[in-house]
């Protein structure tokens, strides 16, 4: 595909699309950074996007032939959304479309699942990127995060499962190669780090990282899922506790060479990310 092309990145202010966007930037192409408020993203033209307000959608699409799709954050049917969208883009012109997904959610799946299985037919050119668990979810300003730092707790209902946990730098890098190699790889990516741990593996790397005790503290599915219904929609809610419920039983328990095939070089691991970013500032 040709660098003087256009990309389209929803989400460009968050965890991978503002990654995605920096490194596309930076490799020389063009890129619209959508997101609600139009923010300014150095070296790109803002653009306003929201997925509920379908009357943003042309301007965000105008002149672009590719496009990088985070899903609505918290709908459980993004496919209602996404789907309409994506047929306007490839009306538009977009010939590539590159989707963030999730490594525990197959293809024809549920939630992103369907726009997972939609996607072959909508483009000839196309990638599914299916991360494991962020590493950001520690440093940044996911919850876990958020109860290291107040409580020097994590918790989870995931037991002593483990997680190829992945950095949303490589996510991007991946994303890139995706996006702008002369041949899409039309195929479903799992990405992961290099290794898998637990979630009490991850406490004692922060601990050892930063000098702060951090345990990690084993829920319940039905203590989770009741946690969780406090901040977002209780059917959102129990998918996420039941994702939890799977990697107690070893869902996650994995890693792939995906990251390395598609950059040429190995993904980061855990320490060296927490070291990087840990006692960073945290990100409004």
């Amino acid at each position: 595909m040709s660098s003087t092309g256009t990309t389209l990145v929803i989400g460009a202010t968050g965890t991978t699309g503002s990654r995605t966007a920096a490194q596309l930037i930076a490799a020389g192409h063009r890129v619209k950074a959508a997101s609600r408020r139009a923010a300014p993203v150095p070296g790109a033209e803002p653009v306003r996007f929201d997925w509920s307000d379908a009357e943003t959608h042309a301007d965000a699409l105008d002149g672009v032939d590719r496009v990088y799709l985070i899903p609505p954050l918290g709908d459980s049917d993004p496919a209602s959304v996404m789907l309409p969208f994506l047929r306007q883009a490839r009306a538009a012109g977009v010939r590539r479309a590159v989707l963030l997904s999730s490594s525990a959610i197959p293809e024809g799946g549920p939630a992103v699942g369907m726009v997972h299985q939609a996607l072959p037919g909508l483009f000839d050119e196309w990638a599914v990127l299916r991360p494991s668990w962020f590493m950001q979810n520690f440093t940044g300003a996911h919850a876990h995060a958020e109860t290291i730092r107040e409580d020097g707790a994590i918790l989870t209902a995931a037991g002593a499962g483990r997680v190829g946990f992945v950095d949303a730098d490589d996510i991007a890098a991946v994303a890139v190669r995706a996006l702008t190699d002369d041949h899409a790889p039309n195929a479903d990516l799992v990405l992961t780090g290099p290794e898998a741990l637990s979630y009490d593996d991850v406490a004692t790397i922060v601990t050892e990282v930063t000098g702060r005790p951090v345990v990690h503290h084993p829920l319940a599915h039905e203590q989770l899922r009741d946690r969780l219904a406090e901040f977002m929609p209780l059917e959102f809610a129990t998918l996420l506790a039941d994702m939890d419920r799977a990697i107690a039983g070893g869902a996650e328990d994995r890693t792939t060479g995906t990251v390395q095939l598609l950059t040429g070089r190995p993904p980061n691991g855990f320490r060296a990310v927490a070291e990087r970013e840990l006692n960073e500032p945290v990100p409004s």
